[in-house]
């Protein structure tokens, strides 16, 4: 079905959210003749509590959770699974936890749709689990920690059953300790251990959908991920995931498949990083027949302010108009200027307010700094500025800027005498 609305869409021009109540009508008429079973929404890596470049993006954060929010009102989905790295850190402030408590209240009671949530690396297990069975009785399923008994969560359809079966990250010590075993020396192995354990407790032939927190090998990293492992030990391989329907994965932040189409990563619900600036985040809706067949879309949400990158001059960032009308946006700039700017970032911000980061490319020298040669407490301040400026901007020091330098360092001397005197 899918398909046929994708085809549509691109011959005519309708916002997202027309397309998605179109969608919506036709899916209930599907659903009252049971041509389609399970749906669910998959996302991860909220990461609630996130400083980014100094900025807190709680407010952030509850802008774009609205809008999910919303596409769970218009999607009906019967589950809403969350892959982990709910928090930025295991002690979240009280502006991250009042916010998921708000969004977890309104999906549960005001949509009255259950979730699946398992912690991921940069979760705190205890804290996250807080209240678990008490819970689970109202729809809220949090795994945050491995046990030897893992049980399936277990939702209907009109084609019966469907076990979800959550793996929350664990490190492979604490799988060994946990499972009593003494051959969980990598993060694979570990994942094998306990996928297995959990698809012990499913009927054969029954529907499967997991959910974990994991590096899986192939996929594309960004550098707003805290690393599992070094040295490779916290990689795991697609085929850990074979005997599931659909796999529900967290940790990368760029939305993509892991090995095949039933193993998936939502990626992140904003962008952490300006290498992430070109990247479309998303959620993942998932539609699942009778016999485990899959039907995938990617659902784009709209942050209240992108992260971008500019390159460009200081004259030409602060008049440039048209299409960078979006101001108020989260900005890194590369500035090409190579002469010295007195408070380049002051000035930048009175047009840009946002902006976080400035670097400048045309000064970063490549090599290692050394010495004009010889002993340098016999080589004047003249040739020692000469050569620091020639490592940092690979060209000669000119003429005029060496008579500027010589004579703002003999102002600089003069001063200092008359203040002696």
């Amino acid at each position: 079905m899918f398909y046929v609305f994708d085809f549509y869409k691109r011959i005519i021009n309708l916002p997202q959210p027309i397309w998605i109540k179109i969608r919506t009508f036709y899916m209930t008429i599907l659903i009252q003749g049971r041509l389609v079973a399970m749906r669910f929404l998959h996302t991860s890596d909220w990461h609630l509590g996130r400083i980014f470049h100094g900025v807190h993006l709680t407010d952030d954060q509850a802008y774009i959770l609205d809008q999910f929010i919303e596409l769970i009102q218009d999607v009906k989905p019967d589950a809403v699974l969350v892959a982990g790295d709910v928090y930025d850190r295991s002690v979240p402030p009280i502006e991250a936890v009042k916010l998921l408590d708000e969004t977890m209240t309104r999906i549960l009671l005001d949509c009255r749709v259950p979730i699946i949530m398992i912690a991921g690396n940069h979760d705190s297990p205890e804290r996250l689990g807080f209240g678990t069975r008490l819970l689970a009785r109202q729809g809220l399923h949090v795994v945050s920690q491995i046990n030897d008994a893992p049980a399936p969560v277990i939702l209907d359809d009109a084609h019966g059953p469907v076990y979800f079966c959550p793996v929350p990250y664990a490190e492979p010590p604490v799988v060994r300790e946990v499972l009593s075993v003494t051959d969980a020396l990598d993060h694979d192995r570990a994942m094998r251990l306990l996928t297995g354990r959990l698809l012990s407790r499913v009927p054969a032939g029954a529907r499967t959908v997991a959910l974990a927190h994991a590096f899986v090998a192939g996929g594309e990293a960004s550098d707003s991920e805290r690393p599992l492992s070094v040295g490779g030990t916290g990689t795991v391989d697609c085929s850990c995931f074979q005997n599931f329907h659909y796999t529900a994965l967290g940790h990368l932040h760029g939305p993509q498949r892991a090995g095949s189409a039933g193993i998936r990563y939502a990626g992140s619900l904003l962008k952490y990083s300006f290498a992430e600036s070109a990247s479309r985040k998303s959620v993942t809706l998932v539609e699942m027949d009778g016999a485990g067949e899959l039907q995938i879309e990617e659902i784009a949400l709209t942050p209240r302010r992108d992260v971008r990158c500019l390159t460009s001059y200081l004259d030409e960032l602060i008049t440039m108009n048209g299409d960078n009308l979006n101001r108020d946006d989260y900005l890194m700039v590369n500035l090409m200027d190579t002469g010295a700017i007195l408070d380049a970032i002051g000035k930048l911000r009175l047009v840009y307010p946002n902006l976080l980061h400035i670097e400048r490319p045309g000064l970063a020298g490549a090599g290692e700094l050394r010495g004009p040669g010889g002993d340098h407490r016999r080589v004047s301040e003249a040739d020692l500025f000469a050569s620091f400026f020639e490592q940092v901007t690979g060209e000669h020091l000119q003429h005029d800027l060496q008579q500027t330098f010589a004579e703002t360092l003999a102002s600089l001397y003069r001063q200092e005498r008359e203040a002696q005197a």
